[in-house]
C-alpha cells in the first residue's frame, strides 16, 4: 500500500511497533515516520478525527502530540483508511523511566489543563466514536453492575457499587472541554526522565473531563495522586465521576480477565480498585 500510494517512501525499512495501543497496528517507517492501521472496523472513525484535529491541538499544548503526514486509502489488501505520522522519540511512562514522579504528576496535570482549555469550536461531541469518553457514565451502568455481580468473591462488590452510584449522581455542568479519552502510562511518552508527549488520541472528544483523571488510580501512588489532584484543582463531584470511570474499567477488566484466566490483568485491576477504595474511605464514602 505504501509503494502504491506513497512511492516517495518506497524502500524505507518497516518494522512493527510492539504494544502501542489496542486500537491500531503500528509500524515504524524509516527513522522519522510511523504507519497506523485500525485493528477493527470500530476504530475506523478515529483515523480522520485524529488527522483533522491533532494539528489544531498541537500548538495549544505544552508537550508534543502526533503530527499527521498522510492519509492512506483502503485497498484490495486492507479495507479501511489508515494514516502516516511523524515519529516521536520517547518511551512509555513507567516508574523506571520517570526521574521525579511528583513532577511528572504536575506535568501531566499541566498538559490536561492545557488540553481542557483548547478551542472546541466545531469539535466532535462525545459519542460512539470516542466510546463515550467525555460522555455520561450512565452508558456503562448495566455493564458495571453486571461485572460487579460476578466479582462478589473477588472484591467488596457492595462497596464498589456504593462508589459507582455516587459517581452517577453528578454531571459536568460547565462548558464542554477537549478530553484525550485514554490518559494512561502507555499513551504518555517520557524522554530524559520527563514527560515529553501524549499519543493515541483516537478516543478524543469534547465533554466531561472526568474520564481523563483515571491515571490518578491506575498509575500514581497515594502521595503522587495527591500532588496530581492539587495541581488539577477540580471539584469533588468531578473526582467522584473519575472514580466511577476507574471502577468501570477495572471491574470490567477483572471480570473478563478472571474468566480468561489472565493473572497479570487481574492483579492490575485489583490494584486500581483498591486505590479507589482507599480514596473513598479517606473521603468518608465507605465506612
Amino acid at each position: 500500500m505504501l509503494d502504491a500510494q506513497f512511492p516517495e517512501w518506497a524502500g524505507l525499512p518497516l518494522k512493527r511497533v510492539g504494544q502501542e495501543g489496542w486500537d491500531n497496528n503500528t509500524f515504524r517507517l524509516g527513522d522519522d515516520l510511523k504507519v497506523r492501521l485500525p485493528s477493527d472496523e470500530r476504530y475506523v472513525p478515529q483515523v480522520e478525527k485524529e488527522f483533522n484535529w491533532l494539528p489544531k491541538l498541537a500548538n495549544q499544548l505544552p508537550i508534543m502530540v502526533p503530527a499527521p503526514v498522510a492519509l492512506g486509502r483502503p485497498s484490495a489488501d486492507y479495507p479501511w483508511p489508515w494514516s502516516v505520522y511523524r515519529w516521536i522519540d520517547g518511551e512509555p511512562a513507567s516508574y523506571s523511566s520517570i526521574r521525579d514522579l511528583n513532577q511528572f504528576a504536575r506535568d501531566v496535570a499541566a498538559y490536561l489543563q492545557a488540553l481542557w482549555s483548547a478551542d472546541v469550536t466545531g469539535a466532535p461531541l462525545a459519542g460512539k466514536h470516542s466510546f463515550h469518553r467525555g460522555g455520561g457514565l450512565i452508558i456503562y451502568d448495566d455493564e458495571t453492575r453486571f461485572c460487579l455481580s460476578g466479582l462478589t468473591d473477588e472484591i467488596d462488590a457492595a462497596a464498589a457499587l456504593l462508589i459507582w452510584e455516587q459517581a452517577l449522581q453528578s454531571k459536568w455542568n460547565q462548558p464542554a472541554r477537549w478530553v484525550h479519552g485514554d490518559v494512561s502510562a502507555g499513551n504518555l511518552l517520557v524522554k530524559n526522565g520527563a514527560l515529553c508527549a501524549a499519543i493515541d488520541f483516537g478516543l478524543c472528544a469534547v465533554g466531561d473531563p472526568a474520564c481523563d483523571l483515571v491515571i490518578a488510580w491506575k498509575f500514581f501512588s497515594a502521595d503522587d495522586r495527591e500532588v496530581f489532584k492539587t495541581a488539577i484543582d477540580l471539584d469533588q463531584a468531578t473526582w467522584n465521576r473519575a472514580m466511577g470511570w476507574s471502577l468501570w474499567k477495572a471491574a470490567r477488566s477483572l471480570y473478563y480477565s478472571k474468566k480468561a484466566n489472565i493473572p497479570h490483568q487481574q492483579r492490575a485491576a485489583r490494584t486500581v480498585i483498591e486505590a479507589v477504595f482507599c480514596d473513598a474511605r479517606h473521603l468518608g464514602m465507605l465506612t
